[in-house]
């Protein structure tokens, strides 16, 4: 989770939901800009209700499904305290209500980070960004704190906007080198020139669970977010497809599904996951959620909507 920091910017940005209108029956295709996919789906945090944030929390399933860990983080001017569930290269972050400040303490509350694979990539996103009419993105500099003090350069991320969100937050971010070089970090070797990915921050603690990865992630967001969403994932080379309920964005091996509700409506829907190995049947009840794994090599977890 990366709390909105108060950037003081001259204007807010209007950003239209997608380049193409949709028809009343169909859909509408647009495709990612100048090709290449340069930012791939990161991590998702979602503030869920006590019951569910406590059962995620002392599940000794989880623990078994996935590489697990409660953690307790600063960066920047903020500590937070985590449930984190991680695979190879993707990760969820979960809160209960009040455990953040504002109006991210509130249920329903969503992120979405989407990270480069290279160091450089985010000035290109920048470069397409402007493509878009996004000329003013909101860029600085994350910290994080190992907890002596010593402030470490962690990633650079950059928002479409640097207006608060109404429950939905989604920015991009660039793995620091020098954060990598930290030994307090736990991360990997680098593979090529460059690396900055995913599979470098984790670690490969995932192979001895059952989660490998994030296939699919589905949220309902309030319009204002999800129109300010479409140009850093469009940018970024994803797919966008319109519907009925919103967009989809495919690319890179996970789908986002992104639903315009209203607040009251907002929150994490649904996560799919790809496994390590085929698995049986098994339901797992998790406070007001719903794991099912299998048959197969696959596993989806329901989140049930407030009454």
């Amino acid at each position: 989770m990366r709390i909105r920091m108060i950037l003081v910017l001259a204007a807010a940005l209007a950003v239209s939901l997608v380049g193409t209108a949709e028809s009343g029956t169909g859909t509408a295709v647009a495709a990612p800009l100048s090709g290449e996919q340069l930012l791939f789906y990161n991590h998702a945090y979602a503030v869920v209700d006590r019951e569910t944030a406590d059962a995620i929390e002392n599940s000794a399933y989880l623990r078994e499904f996935a590489n697990f860990e409660v953690r307790t983080t600063t960066g920047g001017s903020f500590t937070w305290k985590g449930r984190y569930l991680y695979g190879r290269e993707t990760y969820l972050e979960f809160f209960s209500e009040g455990d953040l400040p504002g109006q991210d303490a509130e249920f329903g509350s969503t992120g979405l980070g989407v990270s480069t694979e290279n160091v450089g990539n985010l000035a290109t996103v920048v470069e397409r960004l402007r493509d878009h009419g996004v000329t003013n993105p909101a860029e600085y500099l994350q910290t994080r704190d190992f907890g002596d003090g010593v402030r470490v350069p962690w990633f650079d991320t950059i928002r479409t906007t640097a207006d608060q969100y109404d429950a939905f937050d989604a920015w991009s971010m660039e793995y620091q080198q020098e954060y990598f070089a930290d030994p307090r970090s736990n991360t990997e070797p680098g593979s090529y020139s460059g690396d900055v990915s995913r599979e470098r921050y984790l670690t490969d603690a995932y192979a001895d669970h059952q989660m490998r990865n994030i296939t699919g992630i589905h949220m309902g967001v309030p319009e204002r977010d999800l129109a300010n969403t479409i140009p850093l994932l469009r940018a970024g080379g994803f797919t966008v497809q319109t519907s009925s309920t919103g967009v989809v964005a495919t690319g890179g091996g996970t789908t986002i599904r992104l639903d315009a509700v209203s607040r009251d409506q907002a929150g994490l829907k649904e996560v799919d996951f790809a496994l390590n190995g085929s698995v049986a049947s098994h339901v797992e009840r998790v406070g007001r959620s719903t794991l099912t794994l299998g048959p197969g090599a696959t596993a989806v977890w329901t989140f049930d909507a407030r009454s």
